[in-house]
């Protein structure tokens, strides 16, 4: 009897405690059920989609073919080799022409344009000159680091250490 009364004490207490779960699942099931619903729509229409372009891709004779994208320009590893080398020949400005100086700032700011076009960040630098192209530079080298693409090599990083 005794084990009897203590069990319904615990099955009331595990009650008690389940109740406001309980209540916030009945409150929310409407929610939740549209939420389900509204995605099952969603990818049954996608799927209807994908068939009807399929049937029309095979009326027209272009059954299974498979989609070849071209990058855009060379890959990012090769982008992040040349700005590391014109950022080292910048930096030896003082041992060549003007002219020698100015091409390679131009060739250093078309591939950071690059860039910024395969890794989607917004650039401005063919629209700028004086200060402003040397501040937007800066941004854009910054905004490069962030995304994860090293512009200094790691001579120059030791060499700045040594310092």
């Amino acid at each position: 009897m005794a084990v009897l009364r203590d069990l319904m004490i615990v099955l009331a207490l595990v009650a008690l405690a389940c109740l406001p779960c309980l209540l916030a699942l009945m409150v929310t099931a409407d929610l939740a059920a549209e939420t389900v619903s509204r995605a099952v729509r969603r990818g049954i229409r996608a799927l209807f989609g994908w068939l009807s372009r399929r049937r029309l891709a095979r009326a027209i004779g272009m059954a299974d073919r498979p989609v070849t994208i071209e990058p855009a320009g060379p890959p990012i590893e090769q982008l992040a080799a040349d700005l590391r080398r014109l950022g080292q020949q910048r930096i030896g400005v003082a041992t060549r022409s003007t002219v020698w100086f100015a091409a390679v700032q131009r060739a250093y700011d078309d591939r950071l344009g690059l860039a910024c076009q395969e890794l989607g960040i917004v650039e401005h630098l063919g629209e700028l000159g004086g200060i402003d192209l040397e501040i937007e530079r800066v941004r854009v080298e910054g905004e490069l680091h962030g995304a994860g693409l090293v512009l200094v090599s790691g001579d120059a990083e030791r060499r700045q250490d040594q310092r």
